[in-house]
């Protein structure tokens, strides 16, 4: 794909099946690297590369903290996360707190997730709320991979939060994500597979010995485990038979808490197909027949190969490129696949290998993937280190987080609110993958976004959200002189060369305002550090911001 017409690549293709679980397509080697251990330079373009890739946005600060180190210094630290979790959503919507009313109990700017509410609107309210509460999570990451991963495993167990209703339920599933995402992949597909969110979307909390619900059964194989490629040959009695597995498990809307109730378990012995080994798994009652049943289903299913390398695709997709071709399947899934096993679904062994490979460092798997919304939204907030509210001030943090959210949610992103089970079609849609992130509707939007907060951003209870431009020439190397401000600018904003021609267009037309001259920007910008009045800050101000937001309108701003 030929990256600066990306715009336009989509538009001459046939229209996309609902879903690929393809392993692999006939066509040439895109590139024959592998997962050796990458040893070449560690500057700051790799950098900028690995950070882009595992965080939100690569703040020039996190560069700078990580390009000081190793290459194997700054991933070993990406996985391994130090900061708290953050803290939990409050209630910052309004209700009456009048005895009698729907929430009255939980007062204004205190948590809402342990308190059990069965209104609707409420509830509504606190799904909105906890969207909210995630975007600024996300925006406030600490140095690691965690919220990126954390992003990719909602997405991956595809919940759709407006489905299950109870936004509790819905944080609580975060919560267990949050904390599993990048320990173990088995422990964490039995956590979800008892969580109370999984069991209302997918009815679980329906199966019935006398009625079983295959709904979970099915997605359990075809969406978090074997997938449906062409070596994964499982059969619908599989799905069947699994189904009968999970019965019995429901959901205390009293409590909040998933129960197994041995009456509604079916005891009958479960049989599977010959791609799980003729397996049998015996039917058990009593209060403990859930739990090993359940044990007995898992060790069946991630006892086939096909788990591992379902999953690093999908690790692949999120973190290298979308098209998986045959030598990218033999040089790197199949290896890291198994890893994956070797270390019985340890995740970070996987990661490892990955993000300190020849293949991640690769020159055609960088600047080759386009940014989803949550990267042009969350990513610029945090590269143009956007100054937000004190966490103390949550009624207007969670006023601006709420606009934020909501252009992600117009980009084609809706936190917690997938399209459907299989989550967001740019990391499973054949052909277009991540093209399909750019339309004639969501590209326009795009630009209004930084345009909005490159001109006046958004004010509320008079704290204004806007890019400063000043700071942040302030924060590059040499910004008093206009061609290392140009250079230093696409450096952290760009992941594609521009030829000199154009380079030299930017400056003369914005930052000299047309004048020929190097000293004409360099005498404006003296001029300010000296004495930086009102006058002075607009002369350069003014100019910044033609500058970036010319550079944030050019399609090369749309890649990672």
């Amino acid at each position: 794909m030929d990256r600066r017409d990306f715009l336009t690549a989509g538009k001459t293709k046939k229209k996309a099946p609902a879903k690929s679980n393809t392993a692999q397509k006939v066509s040439p080697a895109r590139t024959l690297s592998g997962i050796n251990p990458y040893t070449g330079p560690w500057a700051t373009n790799e950098v900028i590369h690995l950070l882009k890739r595992t965080m939100f946005g690569a703040k020039k600060a996190d560069v700078d903290y990580f390009a000081s180190g190793t290459m194997n210094q700054a991933v070993d630290e990406l996985l391994n996360p130090t900061a708290p979790v953050p803290l939990p959503p409050v209630k910052e919507y309004t209700t009456s707190t009048q005895p009698g009313t729907p929430d009255a109990n939980i007062a204004q700017g205190a948590t809402w997730v342990n308190d059990i509410n069965n209104d609707g609107t409420v509830q509504s309210q606190r799904r909105s709320s906890y969207k909210k509460w995630w975007t600024g999570v996300m925006i406030n990451q600490d140095r690691s991979i965690r919220e990126k991963m954390t992003f990719l495993w909602v997405d991956n167990f595809g919940n759709e939060a407006n489905e299950v209703g109870y936004a509790n339920w819905v944080y609580k599933q975060q919560t267990t994500i949050r904390q599993d995402c990048l320990g173990n992949y088995k422990q964490m597909v039995r956590d979800l597979t008892v969580d109370t969110s999984m069991l209302r979307y997918l009815n679980g909390y329906l199966n019935t010995a006398t009625a079983p619900d295959e709904n979970y059964a099915r997605e359990l194989q075809e969406l978090f485990t074997v997938g449906k490629g062409p070596n994964s040959k499982y059969t619908e009695q599989d799905v069947k038979e699994a189904a009968k597995v999970l019965t019995g498990w429901q959901v205390n809307t009293t409590t909040y808490q998933a129960v197994f109730n041995p009456n509604r378990h079916s005891t009958a012995a479960k049989t599977f197909s010959s791609f799980y080994n003729n397996t049998v798994i015996p039917g058990r009652t009593g209060a403990t027949a859930g739990n090993l049943e359940l044990t007995d289903l898992l060790n069946m299913i991630f006892a086939q190969n096909e788990v591992a390398k379902y999953i690093v695709r999908k690790f692949y997709r999120w973190f290298v490129y979308y098209e998986i071709d045959a030598a990218t399947e033999a040089n790197v899934i199949t290896p890291l696949a198994d890893i994956f096993r070797t270390n019985n679904y340890e995740i970070k062994p996987v990661l490892n290998a990955l993000f300190k490979s020849e293949h991640f460092y690769d020159v055609l798997n960088q600047s080759c993937i386009i940014k989803t919304p949550v990267d042009i939204v969350i990513g610029s907030m945090r590269e143009y280190n956007v100054s937000m509210p004190l966490a103390s001030d949550w009624n207007t943090s969670y006023g601006h987080w709420y606009t934020l959210y909501s252009f992600m949610y117009i980009f084609g992103v809706d936190l917690h609110d997938p399209p459907n089970v299989a989550g967001m079609p740019a990391y499973y849609q054949e052909p277009l993958f991540h093209e399909i992130w750019i339309t004639s509707d969501s590209l326009p939007k795009r630009n209004q976004f930084t345009d909005i907060m490159t001109a006046t951003g958004y004010l509320r209870n008079g704290f204004r959200m806007q890019f400063d431009f000043v700071a942040f020439a302030k924060t590059l190397t040499n910004p008093g002189n206009p061609n290392d401000l140009v250079d230093d600018a696409l450096k952290y904003l760009y992941r594609i060369n521009l030829s000199p021609q154009v380079k030299q267009q930017m400056k003369t037309q914005m930052l000299l305002s047309g004048q020929q001259y190097d000293y004409y920007w360099t005498n404006a910008w003296s001029a300010y550090i000296a004495s930086p009045t009102v006058a002075n800050f607009n002369i350069v101000n003014i100019r910044l911001r033609d500058f970036f937001r010319y550079l944030m309108n050019l399609s090369e701003y749309q890649l990672s």
